[in-house]
């Protein structure tokens, strides 16, 4: 399968940095919020990580066409996943493919229930960090990208990798997500509650909290026949260590934005009680997110 145009639907921290790399060799057009979208088309994105380069590439405030060979990243937060892709539902073609890059559990169901055509819809998982400085102005820090097996996928990850974005083919990509949800359930409510730095709350203070969100995840990803390594505590504790990265919950909550909450530790509540296990430490963190989100007013679906 050949790409001859990447459309980035929900170009924000991670999915403009994916776009701008991608553009190095590739036809790719950022679809985003006006503000940032003006931004670079008058000036360019800059992204800043070992070193500030400034990147010229399509942007536009929505999908008006999609060609032949056409490849979607859909990077919009999860809460906004249903509404964008009904937005294009009318222009997608049977050889569009839809890789659903983003956080939580269960996204890619989302995304497929709201797409009647049948397109492909595969779901990955980044590593990379992202931090929205203002519209045009992104940092990020490097990670690996993985992407459920398929023959696209390859593809995929070959475009990928030739652009500078370490990507791989997962035989197991239920297993990455379920990994990812763990970090993110521990790192991010922490760090939005808190307003720090990731790598803050390794403090041992925090050492029980972190634990009992992971045991509680593990408890309840084990019930949804998901194995996890023994020392995933001990290694998450010291991975949280060096990330000097805001995670990206807690720029939502420092912005006054709707955060991811409930695809992460409200997932693991929701399946949790699926399976009759009790979560007390991951619905705490949900109230504790919400509460901050109401304190700004924000809007959420019931």
């Amino acid at each position: 399968m050949t790409f001859n145009k990447i459309f980035i639907l929900g170009a924000g921290a991670i999915g403009s940095v994916v776009g701008a790399l991608l553009s190095k060799k590739n036809d790719v057009t950022l679809i985003g919020n006006r503000a940032h979208m003006e931004a670079v088309k008058s000036k360019g994105l800059l992204v800043s990580s070992d070193v500030n380069v400034t990147f010229r590439l399509g942007a536009d405030t929505q999908i008006r066409e999609i060609p032949e060979g056409t490849l979607i990243f859909l990077t919009t937060k999860a809460n906004d996943s249903e509404k964008a892709v009904e937005g294009i539902s009318g222009l997608l073609r049977k050889d569009t493919v839809i890789l659903v890059l983003q956080n939580g559990l269960q996204n890619e169901e989302i995304v497929k229930q709201a797409v009647p055509h049948k397109v492909k819809i595969l779901r990955g998982i980044t590593n990379m960090a992202a931090e929205f400085f203002k519209p045009g102005k992104i940092k990020y820090w490097t990670g690996g990208t993985v992407i459920e097996h398929d023959s696209a996928a390859e593809e995929i990850a070959a475009i990928m990798n030739n652009s500078g974005l370490k990507a791989n083919v997962s035989e197991n990509i239920k297993k990455e997500v379920w990994s990812k949800v763990v970090l993110n359930s521990v790192i991010n409510p922490l760090t939005a509650i808190f307003r720090v730095k990731n790598c803050e709350i390794s403090t041992q203070l925090l050492a029980e909290v972190r634990c009992q969100i992971i045991r509680e995840c593990v408890q309840v990803g084990n019930a949804e026949g998901v194995t996890f390594p023994k020392d995933l505590e001990k290694g998450i504790g010291k991975e949280i260590m060096s990330y000097t990265n805001y995670s990206s919950m807690c720029q939502d909550i420092m912005r006054g934005k709707r955060t991811e909450i409930d695809f992460l530790n409200g997932k693991i509540v929701e399946l949790g009680a699926r399976h009759h296990i009790p979560t007390p430490v991951n619905e705490t963190m949900v109230h504790l997110v919400k509460f901050l989100e109401e304190k700004h007013e924000l809007p959420r679906k019931n």
